[in-house]
């Protein structure tokens, strides 16, 4: 195996959390809306500490379960509300504080790794979800939606989340778009929208 490139450009992932890492802080409110096994969580953990939250959803029970010892393991636990539920309920299971309070919201799409690739996330429900979590978001606030195209039923999901983010107005949000350009196959990509300032 090759040794890692240091001056690497970042993968979709690494876009998502340096655009989160310059503009989250202690004290926010964030929602990790696809937990999996915990990266994204602790990862904003430790962005909102001290003070802040973290609302880390996932429909499957071992996601909550990895991402419990993860963060237990990192002593991150106090500060995240673990929520074992589709992402797209988010609007029915945060507490009405959070509307218009969110820093930012973090969509990793696909499967859980490690576990049944067959259970996925759905076109459906992950153009729910981004919507609500953009109406939840802050003036300023950030969504980041890495999704996978190349997994069957991926394809289609990042193309409709392509439609809708393209969408968006110009006036009241920011979207950019990463994806590589010279690679064969369907690699992953990352949407960033930022809501504008008021």
């Amino acid at each position: 195996m090759a040794p890692s490139d240091p001056h690497a450009l970042p993968t979709s992932v690494d876009f998502a959390h340096s655009l989160l890492q310059s503009r989250v802080n202690s004290g926010d409110w964030v929602i990790d809306a696809t937990a999996g096994n915990g990266h994204d969580t602790l990862f904003l953990a430790h962005l909102v500490m001290p003070g802040g939250r973290v609302f880390a959803f996932d429909l499957q029970a071992e996601a909550i379960t990895s991402t419990r010892a993860r963060l237990i393991a990192a002593d991150a636990l106090a500060v995240c509300t673990l929520i074992h539920d589709s992402h797209h309920h988010l609007g029915l299971r945060l507490p009405a504080e959070a509307k218009g309070r969110l820093a930012a919201v973090v969509f990793n799409l696909g499967w859980l790794p490690g576990h049944d690739k067959t259970c996925i996330t759905k076109t459906d429900t992950t153009l729910a979800a981004v919507q609500v979590a953009l109406e939840w978001l802050r003036p300023g606030g950030l969504l980041t939606v890495v999704a996978y195209p190349g997994h069957l039923g991926g394809d289609a999901e990042s193309q409709a989340v392509a439609t809708w983010a393209s969408s968006l107005p110009s006036n009241t949000h920011e979207v950019r778009h990463l994806c590589p350009a010279n690679r064969q196959g369907k690699s992953p990509e990352c949407w960033a929208i930022r809501k504008r300032l008021s």
